[in-house]
């Protein structure tokens, strides 16, 4: 589908020049009725194919004309025009809802006219399909006041008045008093509202009711032509969706579900004509089956609950125990071996149907309606009620019905070919917005933990399945398969691909108790290595055990839909015409040599320059699939593993899934009390209850020591300008840190008080919608101080201490974090998110040092980066473990992993063991003291305790204080320290001070040899990491994929934590953000419980903003239609949860800023960046600190596509690298400079650039390389000085469409910013032009200084003469000269040209096949821009 272009929108599209005679206009006109006629004549006649639709949105027809034209009188083309436009910026995955907030008063009259208009028979029912698209979007934005409003009366306990009798009405109203509270309520309002307003209500109580049943007429219109009938295929796989979203929200789901099962539907869509009809109706069976799974969902409509297998059983055995008493009482002839019959043989539906094919139609009719079945419908429904309606309510009433937990337990983590290419599967491939899918979608709500866990694993493994498919395409498509003399050769290559012989398999075990599946099953494959590169064979030789390798059988692939040939029939299956006959996932066990030996990490060492061409690959095969295929071979089918020929593996950073399934399999298979999710945070976690409730539930600590949070009184006092300071009144005057907080209401409390909230109602909270919280009560804060022990003379023992001068925005967010419950930091871009959550970290350590922290972030990079904070920080190195393999990566000196803190804690424990010998010397002990950790313990207890014993009693009974220091026992230990211990003319109280000094030092020496001690008696290194990690260790930090991947193992060593803290949490999907939260046991199965149930969880922090990018998603669908992108921070948000905005930016200079000042209105500038001078110094060479940069056709040409949405733009290209060159010319750091590109086909394009321009022998050393190349989303979180963007796109904007990538572009540098691209691209994008607009002020041109070196001398803002530079051709030129000057230069004044400089990020030294890889997940963000 074509998409409008610049030219579309300034050229003479007859809808652009309409848009600049009505609204594009400095006043816009009213809207006409001809005008809005001719905008529905454009989009009527453009209806196969939007472009119309596309081109008014950019043209922002919906936001400056329609909308701001709406009135009662409108005209249905006017309200259908809305709706579309509405439809197609939901797709464009732009915000909707905020642009009716502006203009709220008409809106309950607009969508009033769309529920009308959707019952509209006489309206077409394409035009209707749209409206159900409305509606769906409407329904999933509950967290909008506006949209609420209309929606739940909809859906309300009124709609009961359609149940089919007034005893089935009773039924309902007879499961609790909140029902019938509720129902009550709803009869007075009916009956206190006017005769309009009664009007309203009958409509509203009837809408969905009628919508129902004329979705029912189209399923059962058999006299439809072919036309009409693909469109009503189109609308009930639409009504469906939208019935699914209903059923998926408890809000919606309340009522409507018993609607629903009372209207049959269930039943009735399965027995329609429609659903038979073939492959056409195939999503619609397939919608229809997810209709179903939501429709019996095990859950208690009214309260919420989730049904436990028992109660779930218990309420199946009484519906079969009623059908037996209404038999027994209408037909105890015909139905005695029904009535004596067992439960177990009546849940199955064909013993059932046996039983009651006795009875005739006018017999079978009775028994339903004394079950409470509906059996009629209105005169004008075109259900057909015969004999298979009636057995099919019946039974699907009855019959045992397989529950989320059965469909999952049948589900493997290892996919074969045939889920990889389900044609379900295949289907989002090729998904464009115009029709549903099957997938549960993620949004504002879940039903139980066990239905969020159901989705998380079906669209996880959905995704998995993408990927995996997409690189088999991938990787079959490079090695270039070919059918030669009856055998399968590769023509081409792939380093992550090697062809094979048949698959060997060596060992079955027999199958568990219970289970006919083998419990293991291994195999063999020879891997021929002697002609890879070294790299390439390093690669493979080095495959870890756990990883997952793929064995393919190749076929040679074919057009879609061609026919088997040589005697064959049918066609070629999906996975065939992928040139896949059979896939199987394997995991790998070992890589051996030839001698079966395990390869070690330096075996190229071992093999002195030999180069073997094999190595035997140990497997463990999927032992479901291997079942499966022994009895198709026991079948005589083929053998599968003797057809294998190709082994496939993926990159181990991207091969994670079957650990993380495995993970969610597990979870969802549990109970729901076995899922270990705190009680006060479960109802905030599923989207219901008060917002605020997770905050307020758990009792507040009344009494914090915030150590050095704060630098002195002032800061105090200025951070808590919300409260009343009390100072301790036992001191006159303000005092200095550290600082212990109290509140007033714990003095006569105890240690807790409840947390202080205003009085603000739940609905109010709910209205005042996204990012407004309700304002904190008064509360007094009393401050008392202590003086920090002396622990030692030495400068090790010097507790470290904060040095940040937090802002109070800050430190409402430490207070917060440091309290239990549940914290949300937003933090915008610099404003010192690392900073506050270190200190949360540190204060929960000095308050509550027995308890272990749980540190997760999205990626390894972020992680380090804190956990280096860390390490210098409060926190004590011996407590501190970093998991994963990113730990190599951290720039500590230490080691932090497994391997490296137990390594630690040995080398640690021998330089104590050296002390303690030393002090038993001076002590005149004779013996090996120090000989162990056990030997040192002994001689504290016996040697050490008792002289200090005698001592402090000695001292106690003298005043001199010559006499402390001649009484004192330890001076030979001491004896490096004695000036500092003991200075001259120091007073007693100092010199005693200075003693307990020494013995603070002392125990904690031997104390550290008592947790050192389990260490010498564990033999095992694997027992030592796993004591370090459960006993050890109170800030555990991973990321994470590696808590998915590792959740099962560490939660099986018993491991405990009370404190959650998540950086980076907005880039983390719900799925991966929920597992950190039950890393341990379930409370059940614990010894005790933390505050709240919930296994000792009481801190939850999550850190980040939502406003920059999102998580990862590979496929468009599972992006868009599925929301699978939605962070949890993002959807708790969006739900009102009280959260703390950081407000002060020290990262850039303040007119960088203020470029952000439209994504962040309030955010204001540090001291620091007006008084540091590399804030205000300006840039050397530059006239402006920031610029956009207008780059026109280069060559003739601006953004092209070698291959499919691989975007470059070379004109771009080349003027990032002169800028580069330029910069370096005038002495600027290569490494603090980065590139930027919108694309990875840009980054590529940039990076051969680079190799061309500055990485010549001459070139390399002049210029060298920046200090990061790369895309705008892998560099969130990053920042540099100086920042050259490239926006690469010349025909319209693309995904920078989305407001969040362009937020994380503009806000990655500190001093500079130069971006490049197509004004008028990105000034006719309403979205993206406010964004610009400080940019876009200052020309187009780029305005050089010349005379300059870096660092420049004047400042910002000064007046100075400027040189234009008029394209890329005249920048070009310009550096050519600057060069050959410099270079001679140099040589004259004998000058040497600098060191290489190595260039970091994705631009250097990445192979092509891992760039194009980027680029293909690049591609499905792309593929839905025009999604419509």
């Amino acid at each position: 589908m074509s998409r409008p272009t610049v030219a579309d929108l300034t050229g003479d599209h007859s809808l652009a020049q309409l848009a600049r005679r009505h609204w594009l206009t400095n006043a816009p006109s009213k809207v006409l009725p001809e005008a809005v006629t001719a905008l529905w004549e454009a989009v009527e006649s453009d209806a196969a194919a939007p472009f119309c639709l596309l081109l008014l949105e950019q043209l922002q027809t919906l936001e400056r004309y329609l909308w701001p034209g709406y009135s009662d009188d409108s005209s249905n083309q006017h309200v259908l025009l809305l709706v579309l436009l509405v439809n197609v910026k939901r797709q464009e995955q732009l915000p909707v809802w905020t642009l009716f907030a502006a203009q709220p008063d008409p809106f309950a009259s607009f969508f009033k006219r769309v529920t009308h208009l959707a019952l509209d028979l006489s309206l077409s029912t394409r035009l209707r399909r749209h409206l159900l698209a409305f509606l769906v979007a409407a329904f999933q934005s509950l967290d909008s006041g506006l949209v609420r409003r209309e929606c739940a009366p909809l859906v309300s306990i009124a709609t009961w008045h359609n149940l089919h009798s007034y005893a089935a009405k009773e039924r309902q109203l007879a499961k609790g008093a909140q029902v019938q509270k509720a129902w009550r309520a709803a009869g007075k309002k009916f009956d206190h509202a006017d005769a309009a307003g009664q009007a309203r209500l009958r409509f509203e109580r009837s809408w969905l009711y009628s919508l129902v049943l004329d979705f029912l007429d189209k399923l059962y219109d058999a006299d439809a032509s072919a036309a009409k009938k693909q469109e009503d295929v189109l609308y009930c796989e639409r009504f469906l969706e939208l019935l699914c979203d209903l059923l998926s929200q408890l809000p919606t789901r309340r009522y409507v579900n018993t609607l629903l099962l009372d209207l049959n539907v269930v039943a009735a869509v399965k027995l329609s004509p429609l659903y038979q009809d073939g492959d056409d109706s195939a999503l619609l069976r397939d919608m229809h089956q997810l209709l179903e799974h939501y429709t019996y969902f095990p859950i208690d409509d009214q309260n919420g609950k989730q049904l436990s297998s028992e109660e779930y059983d218990g309420a199946h055995n009484t519906r079969i125990a009623r059908l037996q008493n209404v038999a027994l009482q209408l037909q105890p002839e015909k139905l005695k071996i029904l009535v004596l019959a067992n439960y177990g043989s009546l849940a199955q539906r064909d013993e059932l149907l046996g039983h009651v094919k006795a009875l005739d139609d006018a017999e079978l009719l009775p028994l339903c309606s004394h079950l409470g079945l509906r059996t009629t419908y209105p005169d004008k429904s075109q259900i057909l009620q015969d004999r298979a309606f009636l057995d099919e309510i019946l039974a699907s009433t009855i019959e045992s019905k397989p529950i989320y937990t059965d469909r999952v337990r049948a589900t493997s983590t290892l996919p074969t070919e045939s889920a990889l290419y389900d044609p379900s599967a295949l289907r989002t491939d090729t998904y464009d917005g115009t029709r549903p899918l099957p997938l549960p979608k993620v949004n504002l709500q879940y039903l139980t933990l066990g239905d969020f866990l159901h989705r998380s694993f079906v669209l996880f493994r959905s995704e998995a399945c993408y990927e995996i498919r997409r690189h088999v395409k991938d990787t079959l498509k490079r090695v270039q398969p070919r059918l030669g003399g009856g055998v399968m050769r590769f023509d081409g290559f792939s380093k992550l691909a090697v062809p094979i012989g048949k698959v060997a398999v060596i060992e079955t075990s027999a199958a568990r108790v219970g289970e006919v599946v083998p419990a293991e099953v291994k195999g063999e494959v020879i891997l021929d290595v002697g002609g890879l590169l070294p790299g390439v064979r390093r690669e493979w030789e080095g495959l870890r055990g756990g990883e997952v390798v793929f064995l393919v059988s190749v076929v040679q692939g074919r057009d879609v839909g061609e026919k088997v040939v040589n005697g064959g029939s049918g066609l070629l299956s999906a996975a065939e015409q992928a040139g896949v006959k059979a896939l199987r996932c394997a995991e790998v066990i070992s890589v051996l040599d030839d001698n079966g030996r395990v390869l070690r990490r330096d075996q190229d060492k071992q093999d002195h320059g030999d180069r073997p061409r094999q190595r035997r690959l140990l497997l463990r095969l999927d032992a479901t699939a291997y079942h499966a295929d022994k009895k198709r071979a026991d079948a005589g089918a083929a053998d599968v593993y003797d057809s294998i020929n190709l082994i496939i593996r993926r990159r181990a950073r991207e091969n994670n899934f079957r650990a993380t399934l495995e993970s969610l399999k597990q979870l969802t298979l549990s109970s729901a009390s076995d899922v270990p999710i705190p009680a006060w945070l479960r109802d905030v976690f599923l989207g219901y209850g008060d917002p605020a409730a997770a905050s307020q539930q758990q009792r507040r600590v009344g009494k914090v020591d915030y150590g050095g949070t704060f630098l002195d009184w002032q800061h105090l006092i200025e951070s808590l300008p919300d409260k009343r300071v009390e100072p301790d009144p036992a001191i006159d005057a303000s005092f200095p840190p550290p600082y212990v907080l109290e509140s007033r209401a714990a003095q006569a409390a105890g240690e807790v008080v409840p947390t202080a909230l205003a009085k603000v109602s739940r609905k109010r909270r709910r209205d005042q919608g996204e990012g407004l919280d309700a304002a904190p009560a008064a509360e007094t804060v009393r401050v008392t101080t202590y003086q920090p022990p002396n622990n030692g003379p030495y400068p090790a023992d010097t507790a470290k201490t904060n040095a940040v001068r937090f802002t109070p925005a800050q430190v409402s967010a430490i207070a917060s974090g440091t309290q239990p419950g549940l914290t949300v930091i937003v933090g915008p871009p610099g404003t010192g998110k690392t900073d506050v959550t270190v200190q949360i970290i540190a204060n929960i350590y000095r308050n509550w040092p027995q308890e272990r922290t749980l540190l997760i972030a999205h990626s390894n990079q972020a992680l380090n980066q804190l956990f280096a904070k860390l390490v210098g920080g409060e926190v004590e190195a011996r407590h501190l473990l970093r998991l994963g393999h990113g730990e190599e990566e951290l720039a500590t000196e230490a080691r932090f992993g497994k391997a490296g803190r137990v390594e630690s804690f040995l080398e640690r424990g021998a330089v104590l063991l050296g002390k303690v010998q030393v002090l038993a010397q001076g002590l005149g002990v004779l013996g090996m003291h120090g000989g162990s950790c056990e030997a040192a313990g002994y001689f504290y207890a016996v040697h050490v305790l008792p002289r200090w014993a005698a001592f402090w009693k000695a001292v106690g009974e003298e005043e001199g204080g010559a006499d402390v220091v001649a009484l004192f026992p330890f001076h030979a230990y001491f004896a490096d320290a004695a000036e500092i211990l003991w200075p001259a003319g120091a007073s007693r109280e100092v010199l005693v001070e200075a003693a307990r000094g020494c013995e603070r030092h002392l125990r904690r020496v031997f104390e550290e040899l008592e947790e050192i001690r389990p260490f010498e008696l564990l033999g095992g290194q694997r027992d030592k990491a796993d004591y370090l990690l459960v006993k050890e260790a109170r800030v555990v930090a991973m990321t994470s994929t590696h808590a998915a991947m590792r959740r099962r193992e560490i939660a099986g060593l018993g491991f405990r934590y009370e404190n959650v803290v998540m950086e980076e949490a907005a880039q983390v999907t719900e799925a991966e953000a929920f597992i950190p939260l039950v890393m341990q046991d379930s409370p059940l199965r614990q010894s005790g419980g933390g505050e709240g149930g919930g296994g000792g969880l009481k801190r939850v922090v999550l850190v980040g903003d939502h406003l920059q990018n999102a998580p990862v998603v590979q496929h468009a669908a599972f992006r868009a239609y599925a929301n699978l992108e939605q962070s949890l921070f993002q959807r708790l948000v969006r739900l009102g949860v009280p959260h703390t905005v950081l407000d002060a930016q020290g990262r850039a200079r303040p007119s960088l800023a203020a470029l952000l000042q439209w994504r962040y209105p309030l955010l204001t500038n540090l001291p620091l960046t007006t008084a540091k001078p590399e804030f205000v110094r300006a840039n050397a060479g530059f006239r402006w600190e920031y610029q956009f940069v207008d780059v026109g056709e280069y060559k003739g040409r601006g953004e092209t596509e070698p291959s499919p949405h691989f975007v470059q733009n070379l004109g771009e290209a080349e003027y990032a690298v002169a800028l580069f060159q330029y910069m370096r010319l005038l002495g600027y750091p290569g490494e603090r400079i980065t590139i930027l590109a919108a694309y990875a086909g840009q980054r590529a394009l940039i990076a051969d650039v680079l190799k061309h321009r500055c990485q010549g022998p001459q070139q390399e050393r002049l210029f060298g390389a920046p200090g990061w190349l790369g895309t705008v989303d892998k560099y969130q979180g990053e920042q540099n000085d100086y920042v050259i963007l490239s926006l690469v796109r010349t025909k319209a904007p693309g995904y920078l469409r989305d407001l969040r990538r362009l937020t994380v572009a503009l806000s990655r540098a500190r001093l500079g910013l130069y971006v490049l691209g197509r004004r008028e691209v990105f000034e006719s994008s309403l979205e993206v032009r406010e964004a610009f607009g400080g940019l876009l002020a200052r020309g187009g041109r780029l305005a050089l200084v010349t005379g300059e070196m870096f660092p420049a001398g004047r400042g910002v803002g000064e007046e100075v003469g400027q040189v234009v530079m008029e394209g890329v051709e005249h920048l070009g030129e310009y550096v050519y000269e600057m060069t050959q000057a410099k270079v001679k230069a140099l040589r004259e004044g004998g000058g040497v040209l600098g060191p290489l400089a190595v260039m970091g990020g994705g631009g250097g030294g990445e192979d092509e096949e891992e760039a194009e890889e980027e680029a293909a997940g690049e591609m499905d963000e792309e593929g839905m821009e025009g999604v419509a």
